[in-house]
């Protein structure tokens, strides 16, 4: 995975991309807005994670100067440094990417949404990693909703066996890993028709889900750059967006 480019590497000089982002950022928000609104739902009800693995901590932080208060990072180790070196408590950050049991210790202090729990193992290791720790964190289950051999996340029948032995923990709301909701992502090379289809089968999935288990699942978090409007539309509470709000920023080639 490339590294995050810093000012020097910009395709711009930096009073140019910090309007660029600023401009990328309320283009996007109002696209959000727009296609919430004809959904029928809030504005409100659909949160922008800005993906900001792309760029250092520097550049992330003009992101957040523009607005840009989730921030999504693949990697925890530049979460982790991102936390250290921006420790602006507006910031919610959200742990995007495969996340190894032994990285969980160190990224808890941020209190990271981890948005892509697909095995007991990891959903065991952040909860008792919380409980150590005495602090509760939010966490998404990652479906496998194409069913392709390639994809990450947990299979379709093994998510209602997952959520009975997350409830079967004695945690509490001071402590532990509390499930909100679930992620997925559309198949590779999807139109935006099959997407909307695989996002609809994720809002069913979690339907079902909450009336087998009696579990609160409000958040979906589905739907990137490319197809974010049918995310929206069925139901997408969180979206992630990188490199739309980045361009002319980043060097190109």
């Amino acid at each position: 995975m490339a590294e995050p480019i810093s000012k020097q590497q910009m395709a711009c000089d930096e009073a140019t991309a910090k309007s660029l982002i600023l401009d990328n950022w309320n283009s996007v928000r109002s696209s959000v807005s727009e296609t919430a609104k004809r959904c029928g739902r809030s504005p409100d009800s659909v949160r922008v994670v800005g993906v900001t693995k792309y760029v250092d901590p520097e550049i992330t932080g003009w992101l957040v100067e523009a607005g840009c208060h989730d921030l999504g990072e693949n990697r925890p180790q530049l979460l982790e440094s991102k936390f250290q070196t921006l420790d602006d408590a507006a910031i919610r950050w959200h742990q995007i990417g495969n996340l190894q049991r032994n990285k969980v210790r160190r990224l808890l202090p941020a209190e990271p949404l981890v948005h892509a729990i697909a095995s007991e193992r990891l959903l065991d290791a952040l909860h008792n990693e919380c409980l150590l720790q005495s602090r509760s964190i939010d966490g998404l289950i990652e479906i496998n909703v194409s069913e392709e051999e390639a994809k990450t996340g947990l299979p379709i029948n093994q998510l209602e066996p997952l959520l009975v032995h997350w409830q079967s923990f004695e945690g509490s709301s001071n402590a532990g890993l509390q499930i909100k909701g679930l992620m997925a992502m559309a198949g590779w090379g999807t139109d935006e028709s099959t997407a909307a289809k695989q996002f609809a089968k994720l809002r069913e999935l979690r339907d079902q889900m909450e009336s087998a288990t009696g579990a609160s699942l409000p958040e979906l978090s589905m739907g990137m750059s490319g197809d974010y409007p049918a995310a929206i539309a069925e139901g997408a509470t969180l979206v992630r967006i990188g490199t739309r709000l980045l361009q002319g920023v980043l060097p190109t080639g």
